[in-house]
């Protein structure tokens, strides 16, 4: 990210307030706005179609991610709800066979319904990509890294691939966010935030946002957006806001302490795998360093002894909330088996290499000798 466009995060509708002088943007509440007149509305008539809060977010995240509009919506799943509004009945979508666990579930519960038609792949497998795609899917997702084993997928390749055969590609960008990859500039269609992630930062806002990369698009998502109420709450994307302007400096710290926790584990005997894509020995560790511009501060890894050391180390742990979500200035530690990923079948889960000892870290703001600290002393007790 350039410079100039950190800057345009920080200071993104400040000292715009006409009427007062406010140094930070007001909050505008309400529900509904009045009309000039009969038949002649204002920029704004009703909050579900338009806000100015949200719409000052929607410029930004546009802004950010290099795309031609965006849709802040109420949650990150509500997200990929509205980008399957753009499909038909009997539409086919390939989506990575390790996505999130909640991206699966609605997936397939839409399978099992008959609404969409949906295969689960591996990705970095290009002949059994190629071999799908034949089929002519209308949607390739793609989620890099993945959530929760840090895969890395060639965003340019497979985007290349996809649109020989007429799909649209959406990226999920959660876990790096437009400081670290930008994918709407390896030729995606769509990029997909869960905002409540690393762009709030905070860990007290649910949200969502789509960014789209035409104007045709852009227009498709903000009609449905507004057809089916998806759209997220003025006070949220306030909210959002405000953590957005400490984005880079966060994400800094986060992922600083994030590779000397990687480090860490690599060399602890009861840890068995590491998965980071910053470590050098990661299997996609070439690709990230080519499409991103960091390595981020998700991290995950599988102790040996199973379900019982995990249990052990995290009831040990003092500096990491055993919780969902991720991104916050708070470190947190999650089972995926249990947590993110329950909502799996068991054999989707073993496809996907979700094993019980896996454990999933999101690394926060604290100082980084404090949690290498409490990870070695969690991990002498299992």
């Amino acid at each position: 990210m350039s410079s100039q466009l950190i800057t345009n995060c920080v200071r993104s509708g400040i000292e715009s307030d006409l009427q007062h002088g406010s140094v930070i943007p007001p909050l505008y509440l309400s529900a509904n706005y009045a009309f000039e007149e009969i038949g002649k509305k204002r920029e704004y008539d009703y909050t579900r179609s338009g806000n100015p809060t949200r719409n000052l977010l929607a410029e930004t995240l546009s802004q950010l991610e290099g795309g031609k509009g965006a849709v802040v919506t109420s949650s990150g799943l509500s997200s990929v709800t509205l980008l399957l509004q753009l499909l038909r009945q009997g539409d086919l979508v390939v989506a990575p066979h390790d996505c999130y666990g909640g991206t699966w579930r609605l997936l397939n519960a839409l399978s099992q319904k008959e609404q969409i038609k949906v295969i689960f792949v591996n990705q970095n497998n290009l002949e059994e990509l190629k071999k799908v795609l034949e089929l002519k899917p209308k949607q390739v997702w793609i989620e890099t890294p993945s959530n929760p084993l840090l895969r890395i997928v060639d965003i340019e390749k497979v985007c290349e691939l996809a649109h020989q055969v007429s799909a649209q590609v959406i990226v999920d960008n959660t876990f790096l966010s437009p400081i670290l990859q930008s994918p709407l500039k390896l030729g995606a269609d769509f990029v997909l935030h869960s905002t409540t992630k690393y762009l709030n930062g905070h860990s007290d806002v649910v949200g969502g946002c789509v960014i789209a990369n035409s104007n045709k698009d852009f227009e498709s998502l903000s009609w449905w957006a507004n057809a089916s109420g998806l759209t997220g709450a003025p006070f949220d994307s306030w909210l959002t806001l405000r953590g957005l302007r400490t984005l880079e400096v966060r994400i800094k710290r986060q992922q600083e302490s994030a590779f000397k926790v990687a480090e860490f584990l690599s060399e602890q005997k009861k840890v068995k795998n590491v998965f980071y894509p910053g470590l050098s020995t990661h299997e996609g560790h070439h690709i990230a360093k080519n499409q991103q511009k960091g390595f981020g501060a998700m991290l995950s890894f599988e102790l040996s002894g199973g379900i019982c050391a995990v249990k052990n180390f995290v009831a040990n742990l003092k500096c990491f909330s055993l919780a969902e979500s991720l991104g916050g200035i708070e470190s947190l530690v999650a089972h995926p088996a249990t947590m993110t990923h329950a909502s799996m079948t068991e054999e989707a889960r073993k496809t996907a290499g979700i094993q019980d000892g896996l454990l999933r870290l999101s690394i926060g703001i604290e100082e980084k000798e404090d949690l290498l600290c409490d990870i070695k002393n969690a991990l002498a007790q299992i």
